[in-house]
């Protein structure tokens, strides 16, 4: 929390001197005057950014990382199985209406391709609910081969 309001006084301090410069441009003074006020402000702004600490930013960063390392960790397998299988029965009840809404609306031809087009989606949501439920040392055998036939090739 600290390193946070650091970093954030840092980014305070560049805007600041920023300011300061543009203000001293625009005052009402002679050029020599107005050069000499503008060297010093950049002097005062070398110091100040020179006085960030490095490693503060770098561990800043890392700590960032490790934040999104961990979500993306709690995006785990069961989870998209879970959403997987809400979206594939979401899909399931919208054909059901389909086919429905072409058996009272429609002709003879356009009910079998919606009836035909129902059976290949829900087949393919089936199977890719069923990869997603493969064991892991499955899927890592098969982008070891994957790889593997990249790198032959």
């Amino acid at each position: 929390m600290a390193k946070e309001k650091n970093n954030g006084f840092g980014k305070f301090l560049a805007g600041a001197a920023l300011g300061v410069g543009l203000g001293v441009l625009f005052a009402p003074k002679s050029g020599a005057e107005t050069r000499k006020e503008l060297k010093q402000k950049i002097d005062e702004m070398v110091k100040k950014i020179k006085e960030i600490d490095i490693d503060e930013v770098r561990e800043s960063f890392l700590n960032k990382i490790e934040e999104i390392k961990q979500e993306l960790s709690d995006l785990d397998k069961e989870k998209v199985v879970s959403i997987a299988k809400e979206r594939a029965e979401a899909i399931k009840v919208k054909l059901d209406e389909l086919v429905k809404e072409a058996k009272e609306k429609a002709t003879p031809v356009i009910q079998k391709t919606v009836e035909d087009l129902r059976t290949k989606t829900i087949a393919v949501l089936k199977d890719t609910v069923k990869k997603l439920e493969e064991p892991k040392e499955k899927n890592s055998e098969k982008a070891s081969s994957k790889k593997k036939n990249k790198e032959e090739k």
